[in-house]
């Protein structure tokens, strides 16, 4: 069905993205990749400059590691991206880098903050050039 898929993790709802490798898993076709992918949202200048030197590199690097972590876990030996940025620009950035047939995103229960700006998985919904499976 799909060739390649792009799978965007929330470090902090790892369970939902487990629930993401199976299903992407279950849609990539035979020989199809699935890329796993993680943003840490970028830190304004003027809070970067009270923290310690090196402090935002290492936060990649830790997601970087905590991202292969979760591919070794699942078996699926896929590539693992992990960027800065805002989440739902750099997730369509990286979706169209790597030429990605799919993404699929997880959604949580919306708050009323995300009914006036638009949850990271609404953007990408409405936004992405390729096909989104939005899953809860």
């Amino acid at each position: 069905m799909y060739k390649k898929i792009l799978v965007p993790i929330d470090l902090t709802h790892q369970e939902k993205g487990k629930a993401m490798i199976g299903v992407a898993s279950q849609v990539k076709d035979a020989g199809g990749d699935i890329i796993l992918a993680t943003v840490v949202p970028d830190i304004p200048p003027y809070v970067v400059s009270d923290l310690p030197a090196g402090f935002f590199d290492n936060q990649l690097t830790d997601a970087l590691s905590e991202l292969k972590a979760i591919a070794n876990a699942a078996g699926i030996g896929g590539r693992v991206i992990a960027r800065s940025g805002h989440p739902a620009n750099t997730i369509m950035a990286i979706a169209e880098e790597e030429e990605c047939d799919l993404i699929i995103i997880a959604s949580h229960r919306p708050g009323l903050q995300d009914y006036f700006l638009g949850s990271t998985a609404a953007r990408v919904v409405r936004h992405a050039k390729c096909s989104v499976l939005v899953t809860r």
